[in-house]
């Protein structure tokens, strides 16, 4: 399967906004932002600094499961800190390989050690589909005698 394109394709059309948390904030106000944004992860940043980031999944298994309360419970205390992260210029089909390998499915995209974005396994999910609409396209077009120039 043909997965052409680097991260920096995809950081352009979904475009760089960037939502994050501090490691001090209530795990309450995480879980808010995700829902508000409609995210499955926030980024966890001291100033400019990545250092960690927050799922769903952590706080699903690290608070409600352990009956802790997201009011009390500050990000830093269930945050995922060992992460796997990517460049702009990495291939798609390398970081769907890692996030299946590592079972991970958000990777922060770092530039000179810069936050420069976040991409989710839908992400490249969406990305594959377009690529694979276009081939087939193509193909159409090239079976009914259509030939590109």
């Amino acid at each position: 399967m043909d997965v052409s394109g680097n991260i920096s394709v995809i950081l352009s059309q979904k475009g760089r906004e960037i939502f994050s948390v501090s490691p001090n904030d209530s795990v309450f106000d995480a879980v808010s932002l995700l829902s508000d944004k409609n995210i499955g992860a926030v980024l966890v940043m001291d100033g400019e600094k990545l250092v960690g980031l927050l799922s769903e999944r952590d706080y699903t298994r690290k608070v409600m499961l352990r009956g802790k309360r997201s009011r009390e419970t500050t990000v830093a205390e269930i945050m995922s800190t060992d992460l796997k992260v990517v460049g702009p210029r990495d291939a798609v089909e390398d970081c769907l390989r890692l996030m299946t390998d590592k079972r991970v499915r958000h990777l922060p995209v770092l530039e000179d050690d810069k936050v420069v974005g976040i991409i989710s396994i839908g992400d490249l999910v969406k990305w594959v589909i377009s690529c694979q609409s276009a081939a087939i396209a193509h193909l159409e077009n090239y079976i009914q005698g259509g030939y590109a120039s």
